[in-house]
């Protein structure tokens, strides 16, 4: 399996630049996994296709403002020092909380970010000092702060955009869900931008339940596979947490012959990586690297709301593990010629 057999060609138009006024009026290509059959509809019409019995598995974490710009600090500018001296400019991106303030993170130009280069931020604001290099290039990183820290991230951080999107974001937290809740996300969970509290309301209404399930994403999700052989592909570790009542629901939606419905690939590896080999979900959080490419057996999802994802990517794999790469690629093919708009601000499919 090549990666290149998940290329496809996307006029740079078609990269949506904002998001729309009302979330729930995008486009939403409803796509049939069995036989490739493609309907045309908006996205607040998916309550069309849910019925009760089913259930809605959403992600609620919440993207934390993690892109700060600093200056490397010189020796004599240490804390306490002199904060006036002006260092290379250095920006650093977080992607993962560890312990005691460390954080992993991906800095860029990398070349500047040796193990104990010390950072300043919001002229000592926020100090950081990498404390060691890893093996795919990022490293981690020691903060030093008084007081709080989110409150600190959230006066002198930016939302980290993805690079396609050169246009500045009036709203930050139109690149949040409306049920966002759990801080620690690099990258928003896409496919939810698409809901309004008025729509999941409307779906609860119908008797359908909304779980809420946590993985904070990582940049590793979004970036192309740059190996040739897709088996030689290495995923980075996101965090997840699936509650008791979360794993409850879910499991006595399959009993009952109801269908799990995940809100965003997000929502999908979360699942797929708390259930057994029977499809039973289990409560409990910790790291996942689950890669889903064609040949893997969905062991507890039955549909999915999604957008268009970037060619070569490891998102495009798993839908076309969902629904077969032939339907997918035609599908994309066809997304294109009707001029739907593509990637995090984007329309969506239904994959079912």
């Amino acid at each position: 399996m090549k990666t290149e057999d998940f290329n496809y060609d996307l006029p740079e138009e078609l990269i949506a630049q904002d998001p729309l006024e009302d979330r729930s009026s995008s486009r939403l290509m409803v796509l049939n996994k069995e036989n490739g059959e493609v309907t045309h509809r908006i996205f607040k019409e998916i309550t069309e296709y849910l019925k009760p019995g089913d259930c809605l598995v959403i992600n609620n974490t919440k993207v934390i403002p993690a892109r700060l710009l600093g200056e490397k600090i010189h020796d004599k500018d240490i804390l306490g020092g002199d904060k006036d001296t002006h260092g290379a400019k250095i920006e650093l991106l977080l992607l993962k909380r560890r312990d005691n303030d460390i954080w992993e993170t991906l800095v860029k130009p990398g070349k500047k970010a040796r193990t104990g280069t010390k950072i300043n931020f919001g002229n000592g604001l926020l100090t950081a000092e990498i404390v060691d290099q890893l093996e795919d290039g990022n490293r981690l990183v020691q903060f030093h702060y008084k007081g709080i820290f989110e409150e600190i991230l959230d006066q002198l951080g930016e939302m980290p955009l993805p690079p396609y999107i050169t246009h500045e974001l009036a709203d930050k937290n139109r690149y949040q869900t409306v049920y966002a809740k759990e801080e620690g996300s690099a990258a928003a969970p896409t496919a939810g931008l698409h809901f309004t509290k008025e729509l999941l309301a409307q779906i609860e209404a119908m008797g359908i339940p909304i779980v809420n399930v946590t993985l904070h994403v990582g940049l590793g999700t979004f970036r192309p596979v740059k190996v040739e052989n897709v088996l030689e592909h290495h995923m980075h570790t996101e965090f997840y947490q699936v509650s008791s009542e979360a794993a409850e629901l879910i499991n006595n939606t399959r009993r009952n012959g109801g269908r799990v419905i995940c809100v965003g690939t997000t929502s999908c590896r979360t699942v797929e990586s708390a259930a057994d080999e029977e499809g039973v979900v289990h409560p409990g959080s910790g790291d996942t690297s689950i890669f889903i490419y064609p040949g893997y057996k969905f062991k507890v999802l039955d549909a999915l709301i999604t957008n268009f994802h970037l060619p070569e990517s490891t998102l495009m794999m798993l839908v076309s593990a969902l629904a077969g790469r032939d339907n997918i690629m035609a599908a994309y093919k066809e997304a294109v010629q009707e001029r739907y708009r593509f990637f995090s601000f984007g329309d969506a499919m239904l994959i079912m």
